[in-house]
């Protein structure tokens, strides 16, 4: 489900909300740029009804709804995501399978890569032998991007990403999490932790 596009204070019920327009009007904001931040986000956002299906009311009630139903609810709804494999509810199946199948979701240590980017958020989790790589693009331009070592897609929200020695780009709001072959395999050494070196093995641009 998306933001509503709510277009007065008066139809957001919470308080919260209420007292930053007021707040920010008093402070120079126009009305504009203020409703433009509310419905970005404000927590009503998340309290209007469920969306099960395209009937009248999303399918929610039969009655009056407290909160106004999103006018996209014939696009995106419950009854369309169970239908569609592709769906973000599957999506989210297949993650919670990963992290129930593969401990280093859980247990792994997290090692954040590329802090200082403002549009990528890239990181590891390493269990003993096991590194998991999780490459996020949070923009709607596409970034270059290669990986020197080794790895098969386990989860990715592209049909057609490659494996990570394979790639050159993410593409917009694309989510890539990679299952790295061992050290070993990749550069024939052993008894050493190059979890630190890992960044040096992945160029952006």
């Amino acid at each position: 489900m998306t933001n509503v596009p709510f277009q007065t204070i008066d139809e957001f019920p919470d308080i919260e909300t209420q007292n930053i327009y007021q707040e920010r009007l008093k402070a120079g904001f126009t009305e504009e740029e203020t409703m433009y931040a509310i419905r970005a986000k404000a927590r009503d956002n998340a309290r209007t009804p469920m969306q099960w299906n395209t009937e009248k009311n999303a399918g929610f009630t039969e009655g009056t709804p407290w909160y106004r139903v999103n006018p996209n609810y014939k696009e995106i709804n419950v009854e369309q995501a169970l239908a569609d494999p592709e769906s973000v509810f599957y999506h989210y199946q297949k993650l919670i399978q990963l992290r129930k199948e593969h401990e280093v979701m859980v247990y792994g240590t997290y090692q954040l890569l590329f802090p200082e980017d403002e549009d990528l958020y890239i990181y590891t989790r390493t269990l003993e032998e096991e590194k998991w790589l999780i490459v996020c693009n949070f923009h709607e331009k596409t970034r270059k991007l290669q990986c020197k070592r080794a790895g098969q897609v386990m989860l990715s929200n592209y049909a057609d990403t490659p494996a990570a020695e394979k790639i050159t780009e993410l593409r917009p709001y694309e989510a890539v999490i990679y299952q790295m072959e061992s050290w070993d395999a990749n550069h024939g050494e052993r008894g050493q932790d190059h979890s630190s070196d890992f960044e040096a093995d992945i160029e952006l641009v």
